[in-house]
């Protein structure tokens, strides 16, 4: 993007050769950044239903992509280097080790979530992993359906049923927490009102899926870090001080 801004700007001052026909032919707009690959920075809001039900195999690739999407690893080492900067006396510790000790667990909680939440329980329970978004719908009825879809979901086979993923998933992520997460409280009130937190603050994931492609035909967002700030605040309530 910065290569591409930089030539648009010196062809606008002059700076660039132009052929003198060049005005006489329409302009074609196209990013092009040798050797770099063209990022579609909304495709991943764009899952809706799915013309087969996704395999295990299937499932376990979406959760690993999930893991590695630039706008996950982009969240991690941001919100990471922000809370280290801010609060350097937190339990994961000062500078780079402190910063180095708060990826490595956002990592690790990323992946024990994909691992449980998208890809081991969907895969037993035939639940469909995906949240399929309802443009056609008016804006209320699309609101309640991101909500909904915490608790009611579709399966392999297209029909509703509970979302075993997320109520069951993220109580499994919680008490795996417990046992890595540096100065969090593990007893069961604490563990139970991150799972309450978790549960209250997950529509907004939802809505952004459900409302960003349409943001973005106006605006030009590039990074959402909504979802990653609001899971940050739910793990950091409970801490020791």
């Amino acid at each position: 993007m910065a290569a591409t801004g930089t030539m648009r700007a010196m062809d606008v001052l002059g700076l660039t050769e132009r052929s003198p026909a060049a005005a006489a032919r329409p302009v074609l707009t196209r990013v092009c950044v040798p050797h770099l690959p063209i990022m579609n920075w909304y495709v991943r809001f764009l899952t809706g239903p799915q013309v087969k039900p996704l395999t295990p195999l299937e499932k376990a690739h979406l959760a690993v992509h999930d893991v590695i999407d630039p706008f996950n690893l982009v969240t991690i080492f941001g919100i990471s280097a922000i809370s280290v900067a801010a609060n350097p006396h937190s339990a994961y510790g000062p500078g780079f080790r402190g910063y180095g000790r708060y990826v490595g667990v956002s990592f690790a909680q990323d992946m024990t979530g994909e691992f449980f939440d998208t890809f081991l329980i969907p895969s037993l329970t035939h639940q469909d992993p995906y949240y399929h978004r309802m443009p056609g719908a008016s804006i209320p009825r699309r609101a309640l359906h991101a909500i909904v879809q915490i608790g009611w979901t579709e399966g392999d086979n297209g029909r509703g049923m509970l979302n075993y993923g997320t109520l069951l998933g993220f109580a499994i992520d919680e008490a795996i927490s417990n046992l890595y997460v540096p100065g969090q409280r593990t007893n069961v009130q604490s563990t139970a009102t991150r799972y309450a937190v978790s549960l209250a603050t997950d529509p907004i994931d939802n809505f952004i899926i459900e409302f960003l492609p349409d943001i973005a035909r106006h605006i030009h967002v590039r990074v959402v870090i909504i979802q990653r700030i609001i899971n940050q605040v739910a793990r950091t309530g409970e801490t020791m001080p």
